[in-house]
């Protein structure tokens, strides 16, 4: 048994969808202790029901400097909070956020951290956590002797059917926070990339330089909104300026796990594989045959992407509205 505390990240004043996995996955290894959610923030008024996701406890810490993500205040204000719950996990998405912010606090800590896991399980020295290595072709079980163990889990990992609804009872958390930590957050712009976070989406469709223009992604647009995907690219199409570094997916880009992703005359470079390989379902559309991708998909489609792609979005458009 463990007692967890999960760091649930917030965007635009909601809990991103990866607290709910991270959440049900601290109860069903707590075996019964208690999982505590902590949410950091400037304005956390919209954050509600995670005692719905399995939290016993919901921890908010509210300041003004932490509006944006200033990792130094950021680090401070969670390591706090683990200081005082004193848990035996700690819990963050693998988001860029929480890759860069849980190696902080557990520096601060002290402790071990393992980040990008992909499984999470226990053992008989406690939880053990599997994950990727060069670039996903072998996978390490990895344990962590300290206490607090921490871990940032990538997205998508965990199918998590059902969930104990818990209390969910709310304290706010006053750190101890300076108001200058070097710098300052000017302002945020979004990038672009479709209306779907693409490090979130459980169904990705992705197209490499074979689209051969920008204004040729709204093929895969127009097909990602039958199914409420996101749309993503490779290196290749994003040099090539038919797509923002925003979308990219591959070991210099973005690293995703969806349920299905559906690689559009992507030919399966290394650098690409490293960012999809661990994808639930992989289907590839490409007119060479031969193509790397292939190898690693799930299903094959040896065609040309113009004809194909459109011919998928007519069938999963009439299959959703059976």
């Amino acid at each position: 048994m463990a007692e967890f505390l999960v760091f649930c990240e917030v965007a635009d004043g909601k809990v991103k969808k990866s607290a709910r996995e991270l959440l049900g996955k601290a109860q069903e290894l707590s075996d019964g202790d208690d999982v505590t959610a902590v949410v950091v923030g400037s304005d956390l008024s919209g954050v509600e029901g995670l005692g719905a996701w399995g939290a016993d406890k919901v921890v908010k810490v509210e300041a003004d400097i932490l509006g944006s993500y200033v990792p130094g205040a950021f680090a401070s204000a969670l390591h706090q909070v683990v200081d005082d719950v004193s848990p035996d996990v700690v819990l963050a998405s693998a988001s860029g956020l929480g890759k860069d912010l849980l190696p902080r606090v557990a520096a601060l800590a002290e402790a071990g951290c393992a980040s990008d896991v992909v499984d999470l399980r226990e053992g008989d020295d406690g939880i053990v956590a599997t994950r990727p290595l060069y670039s996903g072709k072998c996978l390490a079980d990895v344990t962590i002797e300290d206490t607090p163990a921490f871990f940032s889990v990538r997205p998508n990992s965990f199918v998590i059917d059902e969930i104990e609804e818990k209390d969910g009872d709310e304290e706010d958390f006053d750190a101890d926070l300076e108001d200058d930590y070097g710098y300052e957050v000017v302002d945020v712009e979004t990038s672009g990339g479709g209306a779907v976070d693409l490090s979130e989406a459980d169904r990705i469709i992705a197209g490499g330089r074979s689209l051969k223009s920008a204004e040729n992604f709204s093929i895969l647009q127009s097909a990602a909104n039958v199914i409420g995907a996101a749309v993503g690219a490779s290196r290749a199409a994003v040099d090539a300026g038919y797509a923002p570094h925003s979308m990219q997916v591959g070991q210099t880009g973005k690293t995703v796990n969806p349920s299905l992703y559906v690689a559009a005359g992507i030919s399966g470079a290394i650098q690409h594989l490293a960012g999809m390989r661990t994808s639930k379902v992989i289907v590839a559309i490409n007119k060479d045959a031969d193509a790397p991708i292939f190898q690693h998909a799930t299903y094959g489609i040896v065609g040309d992407l113009f004809e194909v792609v459109p011919m998928l979005e007519q069938e999963m458009a009439a299959l959703l509205a059976e």
